[in-house]
């Protein structure tokens, strides 16, 4: 039998502590957007290609494929689109994706948009050890900077896991921004067990993830579905409520899911609606960097 105490055994002291280990700092609203634009847009996609089921042991050649077509028909899909609205977007990529396709990385970078970490091969943060967890995401550092020549500055945490350890090792990596956490709608500085970090939140939410509306796991009895007008109903009123707030309308898409021919016109149609919005449309990176210069409004 264990001995760990169970949560309703733990002291004041001890859930308070848990609470703070990784926490929300004061919030990093800007009084103004580049430009007057009245909102900022920040597109990003997660190009976990075949890492997904290589995490799981690689065992199922149909989840594989499924992977590939994310390299082999959405990344095309999606700069396509991208390039036909001249819209930048920030883009996550395992270490092991990048390198199955290290000429998409820098088709990438060389169109102005951004990569970011996304661990090495899809792991989940959170069954790591400190050491362990931070080798992997230097290792990730690392080779995404040998393929595409520029340093990542910010980190995606694969399927949004973030262990006790990971913000200690962002801070030590010295990584401008984490979009991993959903703590608020808006931009914040993290805290550290209480302290602010100086790393900038990019908030991300699952009602703003592609995934959550169309992945399916036939062995796992995992088979959600959401009418793609729905989806995009949902995004539109996610981007209404940015656009009547003057904040940050944060999207998260994924190469293998938003792409086929029945779904892509949701993106088309979102950014249609943003830039006739006049939204103000930048990486991920350009959102952190600018939110960090800038006056904040305070609570409201």
């Amino acid at each position: 039998m264990s001995n760990e105490k169970q949560s309703w055994e733990w002291t004041e002291e001890e859930w308070r502590a848990k609470v703070n280990i990784t926490r929300a700092g004061r919030p990093l609203r800007p009084t103004r957007w580049p430009g007057g634009a009245p909102f900022a847009v920040a597109l990003s996609f997660d190009s976990d290609h075949e890492t997904n089921e290589l995490r799981d042991g690689g065992k199922s050649i149909s989840r594989l494929s499924w992977g590939q077509y994310g390299a082999r028909v959405g990344m095309p899909r999606l700069l396509k689109l991208l390039a036909r609205h001249d819209v930048p977007a920030s883009f996550y990529v395992p270490a092991v994706a990048a390198m199955l396709y290290p000429d998409e990385q820098r088709d990438v970078i060389a169109r102005g948009h951004e990569i970011g970490i996304h661990g090495w091969i899809h792991e989940l943060n959170s069954i790591l050890s400190y050491e362990v967890e931070k080798d992997l995401m230097l290792r990730s550092a690392d080779a995404l900077e040998k393929i595409t020549k520029v340093r990542p500055v910010g980190i995606r945490t694969p399927s949004w896991d973030f262990s006790p350890n990971t913000l200690r090792i962002v801070k030590e990596m010295g990584l401008l921004y984490d979009s991993s956490l959903m703590a608020d709608e808006e931009c914040y500085e993290l805290m550290l067990e209480g302290e602010p970090t100086g790393v900038i939140e990019i908030p991300v939410e699952w009602i703003r993830d592609d995934a959550v509306y169309f992945t399916m796991n036939r062995f796992q009895s995992l088979r959600p579905y959401t009418a793609p007008n729905d989806v995009f109903d949902i995004f539109k009123r996610e981007l209404d409520g940015a656009i009547e707030d003057g904040g940050i309308f944060q999207l998260t898409m994924h190469p293998h899911i938003i792409t086929p021919r029945s779904r892509i016109w949701i993106l088309d149609e979102i950014i249609r609606y943003a830039k006739d919005k006049d939204g103000w449309f930048a990486t991920h990176e350009e959102i952190a960097r600018y939110v960090s210069q800038e006056p904040s409004i305070q609570g409201e």
